[in-house]
């Protein structure tokens, strides 16, 4: 009888082993997961700094505010602010044409201490302690955006 015990306690040590092993397996990815992925404190100051900016605010004549919005990518960490604009149907005769959504934008970007950079309608600036990229979208239907887009490790968004 007691190799019964014995077989039964050994049985249970390695039973209990293999749970505390799967426990560390699965319990570390886990805990990170819960604790450490995706966007958090860091990334919540960046779209706060970003949203900041000035040159959101400025709005082309003949255009009309839809939206404003702000994300963050949990995987990449990338952060972005921005508006949705439409023609304002109460002067649809002058919304905005072609070419000239970017330069009221080139102007109010100048304005804000951002630099035109190599693709045009992108902009940059040091914002929240990285590179800031402002993107003008020219009208497609009388619909543009203008957003911001950064991250804390420095990609390049133009």
């Amino acid at each position: 009888m007691r190799r019964v015990g014995a077989a039964r306690a050994v049985a249970g040590v390695s039973v209990l082993g293999v749970l505390a092993g799967g426990a560390v397996v699965v319990g570390a990815p886990a805990l990170y997961f819960l604790t450490v992925y995706g966007c958090g404190e860091a990334e919540d100051r960046l779209a706060g700094a970003l949203a900041a900016e000035k040159v959101l605010d400025s709005q082309p004549p003949g255009a009309e505010r839809e939206e404003s919005y702000r994300s963050c990518d949990d995987d990449d960490l990338f952060v972005t602010v921005g508006a949705r604009y439409k023609a304002a149907e109460s002067v649809a005769a002058s919304a905005p044409a072609p070419g000239s959504v970017l330069s009221h934008y080139r102007r109010a970007a100048s304005a804000d201490g951002w630099q035109a950079a190599a693709v045009p309608g992108c902009f940059t600036k040091p914002v929240g302690g990285t590179t800031a990229y402002l993107s003008v979208e020219e009208p497609d239907g009388g619909r543009f955006h203008v957003e911001i887009t950064a991250e804390h490790d420095e990609g390049e968004w133009c």
